[in-house]
């Protein structure tokens, strides 16, 4: 599985992001622009709770495992891959939510003067730091269930073992 890159997370930001924002001002110059749900923040602060206490979880189970504590649960390999599975779909989803939040936003700045608007331009703003709050979340979980990497094999320039 490949992890996550930053990259990637930003470049699917920046590109909701402008698209969102071209749409909303083409929008708004045409009709009125659609509003920012209440919701949208809070489900993603949700998401990013789950992936949160999920990676927190992990890391106790694998931690005791490790130190072969006595009555130690260990972690089923199918649990954390579908657990790293799950955090980067809600990353990629995030980034992009965030990033058409973050541009709807932009345009709602300029419509501060109206009560309605900065209500959503507030939601808005909320929805693009809990959607970052969603990646930091998935970065790691991803990082707690990362496998420990071999020193002595498959990496370039090692020795072979004799």
């Amino acid at each position: 599985m490949r992890e996550l890159r930053i990259r990637v997370l930003a470049g699917v930001f920046v590109v909701a992001g402008v698209l969102s924002w071209a749409a909303a001002r083409l929008w708004n110059a045409v009709g009125t622009l659609p509003s920012v749900p209440l919701a949208a923040p809070v489900v993603l602060a949700l998401i990013a709770a789950v992936l949160l206490a999920t990676a927190l979880s992990l890391r106790a189970r694998l931690k005791a495992q490790r130190e072969r504590r006595p009555g130690a649960r260990g972690v089923d390999p199918l649990v954390a891959a579908r657990a790293v599975v799950f955090g980067q779909a809600s990353a990629l989803v995030a980034a992009l939510v965030a990033g058409m939040y973050g541009g709807t936003g932009v345009v709602l700045l300029a419509l501060l003067d109206i009560p309605a608007r900065r209500d959503q331009a507030v939601y808005a703003g909320f929805s693009v730091v809990a959607g970052i709050a969603v990646i930091a979340a998935a970065l790691f979980l991803e990082r707690v269930c990362r496998l420990p990497e071999d020193d002595d094999h498959d990496h370039p320039g090692a020795e072979p073992v004799a």
